[in-house]
């Protein structure tokens, strides 16, 4: 029996490569967009309508997949937002939308699926989190901040559901040739900001790693190693050696001498 699998976020990018992958492997693929209507001409995997800000789409979208396989297996959470900016200078109703997609979007798919999962007293929940959550970077505080939120979620929510013989896990990507900048919200570079020259240059510094990220195949080959595992870990990281090392270095070296670090990855000190 082919397992059937939900993934957020699914219209392009990472949400996609993984979706096109995983109908190769045998999996039965529902992706999800906003906007589906949109997406005219893609036959790789069915795509149903789901906006992670709204309930009614979430659950409709779940119980179109309960009913035509009577069963959903794994769940990758992966739609979500970049966010980036001075935090003096990030407006509030960005930094709630931020946190409503990224945090609250993946919690309210979470919780739609399991009743199923329950119900079958088994499944399997992917967060895709991020490196950033492990640590706080300038101008990309909010970003680091809803992304840590995640990874915290993603353990106290393993630990209700383990007794149903539901698995949560997340993945942190660290940069990754992707389309995320595109659609990224960047705090306008004000004329009078205090932040105005560095942020302007960090700015620059961060689409530059994006652009010459890693293939998301790297993303895609962790994804399905949490899917493959009988028993997968709680955390785990894809991206380069530095930037998965970078979350071992904070936890061994004094706070400041990390913050340097970063102060000096940015051009900041």
């Amino acid at each position: 029996m082919k397992q059937v699998v939900l993934i957020t976020g699914a219209s392009s990018g990472l949400g996609k490569a993984i979706g096109i992958f995983l109908t190769q492997k045998n999996f039965k693929v529902y992706g999800t967009s906003r906007n589906p209507a949109k997406l005219k001409d893609f036959d790789a995997f069915e795509m149903l309508k789901l906006d992670v800000n709204d309930e009614e789409t979430i659950q409709d979208a779940v119980k179109t997949v309960i009913a035509k396989e009577k069963r959903l297996d794994i769940l990758i959470n992966n739609a979500g937002i970049g966010i980036t900016g001075p935090i003096e200078d990030t407006p509030e109703t960005e930094i709630k939308k931020a946190f409503d997609t990224n945090f609250y979007g993946p919690l309210r798919v979470a919780k739609a699926v399991l009743p199923q999962m329950r119900k079958q007293k088994k499944g399997l929940i992917i967060n895709v989190t991020s490196i950033a959550g492990y640590m706080g970077l300038p101008y990309r505080g909010f970003y680091s901040s809803v992304k840590a939120a995640l990874i915290i979620l993603t353990e106290a929510l393993s630990s209700e559901v383990k007794q149903f013989g539901i698995t949560v896990s997340d993945v942190a990507p660290g940069d990754f040739k992707s389309n995320i900048a595109a659609g990224r919200y960047h705090t306008p570079v004000f004329e009078n900001s205090a932040y105005k020259a560095v942020y302007t240059d960090v700015l620059k510094q961060i689409d530059e790693e994006v652009d010459t990220g890693m293939d998301v195949q790297v993303m895609v080959d962790a994804v399905y190693k949490v899917i493959r595992k009988e028993k997968p870990q709680l955390h785990y990281k894809a991206g380069a050696f530095m930037q998965k090392f970078s979350i071992v270095l904070k936890f061994l070296l004094p706070s400041r001498t990390y913050e340097k670090l970063i102060l000096n990855h940015y051009k900041l000190s």
